[in-house]
């Protein structure tokens, strides 16, 4: 008998993996918890039958999401990064040796107790000694913060059940008040194809340019992603992802990565025009 994994991406279009075997099934006070090994793929996880990332290429997410921000000013010290519970982004955070701190706020722990006992090759960060976990609510835990992150990014699951609040006028504002003053917010930004995830996008977009004096998009190719085409949200006080791109500094650091380079981190910004009329339509609506 055949084992496939059915992702539904719109009510008219479906994604499948064919499954070699299910290592856990689990369900917390927030959501289902699952992970799967797959021959295509490798392990993967999903989050009420949501994919949140594969061993395949959950690398070009955990990229994208922690080293724009980290070329743009190679010199942050203190980040907040908000969901996140497999622990890809903050892999890719330690590695940067003038972070001095990363608090890591998941709601859900037993998220996190499986990513390290099943998802070893994203959860290996977790136990750097700047790491500080807290699991609670991060639109709770962000409220009473001012001037306290120089990076703030929020990794959380789509716009629905545990991740909602994350994508509301009132916890921008409070990163907003949360950040330094050339402080940077990178959140994802959902998938611009698929109508659905068009307008929790655009929503977004629209609540973070209210906030920041810089707002801007910027996009990569996640093959298990709905359509493959993802966007990630870049938000600052003053810091432009172009203007302010320390290339030189970032390049002398010798990391190695298999998607970001800086040669990819001024294109990825040059988004679709569907993609650009969709955020001008948001903005004036």
């Amino acid at each position: 008998m055949e084992l496939w994994y059915t992702e539904e991406h719109s009510e008219n279009a479906r994604f499948s993996i064919r499954v070699k075997r299910q290592l856990f099934s689990g369900k917390s006070p927030f959501q289902q918890i699952d992970v799967f090994e797959a021959e295509e793929f490798g392990r993967f996880l999903t989050l009420d039958g949501l994919m949140m990332l594969t061993q395949k290429d959950e690398f070009i997410y955990h990229d994208m999401i922690a080293h724009v921000p980290m070329a743009t000013n190679p010199d942050i010290k203190r980040v907040l990064v908000i969901g996140a519970g497999d622990g890809g982004t903050v892999r890719e955070l330690v590695r940067y040796p003038a972070i001095s701190s990363i608090d890591m706020v998941e709601i859900d722990r037993m998220v996190v107790d499986v990513s390290r006992k099943y998802l070893p090759f994203t959860a290996c960060g977790l136990d750097d000694p700047r790491v500080h976990l807290y699991f609670e609510d991060g639109l709770k835990f962000v409220r009473d913060k001012s001037s306290q992150y120089d990076l703030i990014v929020v990794d959380s699951t789509d716009p629905f059940g545990p991740g909602e609040g994350l994508f509301t006028k009132e916890f921008y504002g409070n990163c907003y008040k949360a950040l330094t003053d050339s402080g940077i917010l990178v959140n994802q930004h959902e998938c611009p194809y698929y109508d659905g995830y068009a307008h929790a996008m655009k929503r977004a977009h629209a609540r973070i340019r209210e906030m920041f004096p810089v707002a801007k998009v910027y996009q990569a190719h996640i093959p298990t992603y709905p359509s493959g085409h993802w966007l990630f949200g870049f938000a600052s006080k003053k810091l432009d992802p172009l203007r302010d791109l320390q290339e030189e500094q970032w390049n002398a650091l010798g990391l190695e990565t298999k998607y970001y380079n800086t040669d990819l981190h001024r294109g990825c910004f040059a988004v679709p025009t569907y993609v650009r009329r969709q955020l001008e339509e948001d903005a004036h609506a």
